[in-house]
């Protein structure tokens, strides 16, 4: 367990306007690590997961007191560019939602929106070289032309994958990636995830705690906006060390 820390939130409180959906959430994020986060609807991982590209900007009145750190350095300081930030810690949605255009240019998408390259050339690798760190390239390089839109669910997401990565983050963060998908497609996705953590850190948000237990290095169960237990996978879903993790994974919960 020795990989060094890649973001550390301490203290974190989090409110749309008067509602408090995190209570004093403390957790180290490894790198190289897949996190997943598991816990009922409505109990704040994905909140959570919102606040460490600072995506919960984007809503009135919401708010976030304590500290996340990534690499030693506030996210929240008023200094931070939330552009980079977002380059650096990218996001994967439950739904895909690829763009209206061809395969190609959704790939290229952040390369051209952050001015990465210019040269063409350069392009052509970035998609091919994000599309293969995807699984996708196989089955789309003699399509790239045609529209995302005529992609299966599965491909879909894996076409976002390779678009979050061109951009070359250091940090995923996965908001239920698969749950829209079937299960030889959620395969895959969960394959690609194993693939990726050899270059990226990984923190994914899962209702499937099959999931979480097949893909994660460590997990963390969220109970009303409240981090009840974190610790190596295999430890939390075989001995955990508290009641209320006990009852949520083995279903005699609520």
């Amino acid at each position: 367990m020795g990989e060094p820390v890649k973001i550390e939130v301490s203290g974190v409180n989090f409110y749309y306007g008067t509602q408090r959906a995190l209570h004093d959430v403390n957790m180290k994020v490894r790198e190289h690590f897949v996190t997943a986060l598991i816990g009922p609807s409505g109990c704040g991982k994905s909140t959570f997961l919102r606040s460490l590209n600072r995506m919960n900007d984007l809503i009135p009145g919401a708010r976030l007191e304590g500290r996340v750190n990534l690499e030693g350095e506030d996210i929240y300081a008023p200094s931070m560019d939330v552009i980079h930030l977002r380059r650096r810690v990218g996001m994967i949605f439950q739904r895909s939602n690829p763009f209206p255009m061809s395969i190609y240019e959704n790939a290229a998408y952040g390369v051209r929106v952050n001015g990465l390259t210019r040269d063409r050339l350069k392009l052509d690798e970035i998609v091919e070289r994000t599309l293969r760190a995807a699984a996708l390239w196989d089955e789309v390089k003699d399509r790239l032309s045609k529209s995302a839109m005529g992609l299966s669910g599965g491909q879909q997401q894996r076409l976002c994958i390779a678009r979050a990565l061109a951009v070359e983050p250091e940090v995923l963060l996965m908001d239920e990636p698969a749950s829209a998908l079937d299960p030889i497609s959620t395969a895959k996705i969960e394959e690609l995830i194993y693939e990726l953590k050899q270059n990226y850190t990984i923190v994914i948000v899962t209702h499937n705690m099959q999931q979480a237990a097949r893909v994660s290095d460590e997990s963390g169960f969220f109970l009303s906006g409240r981090l009840v237990e974190f610790s190596e996978t295999k430890r939390l879903f075989t001995a955990p060390s508290n009641r209320e993790t006990e009852d949520y994974i083995t279903g005699r919960f609520g």
